[in-house]
């Protein structure tokens, strides 16, 4: 059972990641209009993706290296 729960966590970690990194990429589309890239950096901290992106990633590392009891 625990197995099957650490693999829902790495697919709901890795859904995460996906859906917060294509828009991260979507928005490198700022570089093309002007904006430099600490001005890409700066918009990045306030958007809820990347904060997305990033728990998605957590999420992953923990259900892939969170030791298991056995």
């Amino acid at each position: 059972m625990r197995v099957i729960l650490r693999i829902f966590f790495l697919f709901v970690g890795f859904g995460f990641a996906v859906a917060g990194g294509v828009t991260l990429i979507v928005f490198l589309n700022l570089l093309a209009t002007g904006h430099d890239f600490g001005g890409y950096l700066s918009f990045l901290t306030g958007r809820f993706e990347t904060y997305l992106f990033l728990g998605g990633l957590f999420i992953m590392w923990l259900s892939i290296y969170f030791p298991s009891r056995q």
